[in-house]
């Protein structure tokens, strides 16, 4: 809500009021695990004044399978039975239909998402923002504002922005909370936990020439409270064979202070527009990641543009990252088999097309992308028969987005 807001610039005292409305459907797929279909509207009032209200209304629809964070049991074809709580709150005996692969588990849930925004101009050169944030579904609640001061300099060829978030969060796993590095799903906690989030940013852009825009954003975020992910798990390892043996419920920290940069620069070039940005990102579990994006936008003629995009991300391992813990062995103080937490790379190849039908108002885009996402899963220090399996076998993933929008 900081770094990225949609509402467009405002208007100057003397434009005439307008509305903007935006409509978009988002489909996503994982092969054989999650998709999501999320359709999104939000409609923006810019008002005579400079002032503007924009209200955001969204919905996701969730369903298919999540791994769990175990390691493939390398059992007898017929795979070892295993308990475990699925992301949708449910406690299933399951047996893998293959002992040679992650094991997943099924889920489904929906989501609801609002957001309203006001900005208002106190000077040519000063603009003030307030936005605020609420998001529910079968587990979660998210409750959060933000504001944002930007102010002008060098005759508006320069503007400062600084803002602060708050987040007032809530994680209420179904069936209650399991403790950490436990390997009992019985229920130590029944209430909601508290989640807090605290962020700030800090950004400055800066007109180069008539060409060329670059700005520079940094941001850094507190976390604390309840971090841990309720349904994941942790395999247990005999640290001779590597057959699993059991498994404990996940455990992080409960604070997390993340950091990041962020250099953004637009070229014309001719009657093109490059679009390139690099974020570095650190945090206090050691996670580290880059990413590098880059849109090439070129209109194909008044009514209709093509523009491709290519993105590369890569981030090392949390600290407490693990794919397995020795059977016996004494436990660390934390430990994940997320794989949202490990050594993650990801690239996506995608490209969107815009158009206006003439004689028909609006704007229309399709949006196509591709992401591979693959990480290290052969370690060398995990034991026995797990050396054989791909512990973080790579994932393919298909978008398509669908947008419409009209200003009157």
């Amino acid at each position: 809500m900081l770094l990225a807001s949609g509402t467009p610039v405002i208007a100057g005292a003397e434009s005439a009021a307008s509305t903007q409305f935006d409509a978009s459907a988002l489909l996503y797929g994982e092969a054989s695990r999650a998709n999501v279909v999320e359709p999104t509207a939000r409609i923006t009032r810019v008002f005579a004044s400079g002032q503007s209200l924009s209200a955001q209304l969204g919905v996701d629809v969730i369903s298919g399978a999540s791994p769990s964070g175990a390691l493939p049991s390398g059992a007898a074809p017929t795979g070892q039975v295993q308990t475990v709580t699925t992301p949708s709150g449910n406690v299933k005996t399951i047996r893998p239909p293959d002992p040679n692969q992650i094991p997943t588990t099924p889920f489904k849930d929906n989501r609801g998402v609002f957001d309203a925004e006001w900005q208002a101009p106190f000077a040519e050169w000063l603009r003030t923002a307030l936005g605020g944030h609420f998001s529910r579904e079968k587990d979660y609640q998210s409750l959060g504002a933000t504001a944002k001061l930007s102010v002008d300099l060098m005759h508006r060829l320069a503007t400062v922005t600084a803002g602060a978030g708050y987040n007032r969060d809530g994680v209420f796993p179904v069936g209650g909370s399991t403790a950490g590095l436990s390997d009992t799903s019985l229920a130590v906690r029944t209430a909601p936990n508290p989640k807090r989030v605290t962020s700030g940013m800090v950004g400055v852009s800066r007109v180069i020439t008539r060409c060329w825009l670059m700005s520079v954003n940094a941001s850094r975020t507190v976390e604390t409270g309840y971090l841990t992910e309720p349904y994941k798990v942790v395999s247990l390892l005999d640290g001779t064979t590597g057959m699993t043996t059991g498994q404990l419920t996940e455990k992080r920290p409960s604070t997390r202070q993340r950091a990041d940069l962020l250099a953004t620069s637009v070229y014309r070039v001719g009657e093109d527009v490059l679009h390139l940005s690099y974020r570095y990102y650190w945090d206090d579990w050691r996670v580290r990641s880059s990413a590098v994006d880059l849109k090439y936008r070129r209109d194909l003629s008044d009514h209709d543009y093509l523009q491709p995009h290519v993105r590369y991300y890569t981030q090392t391992p949390a600290r407490f990252f693990t794919f397995g813990l020795i059977q016996g062995a004494r436990l660390p103080e934390f430990a994940t088999s997320d794989e949202r937490l490990g050594p993650l790379h990801t690239m996506t190849l995608g490209t969107t097309y815009g158009f206006h039908i003439p004689d028909y108002p609006g704007e229309w885009s399709v949006r196509a992308e591709y992401i591979r996402q693959s990480g290290d899963g052969h370690p060398r220090n995990v034991p026995g028969i797990q050396r054989k399996f791909d512990l973080f076998p790579a994932v393919n993933i298909g978008t398509l987005v669908v947008g419409y929008s009209i200003s009157f």
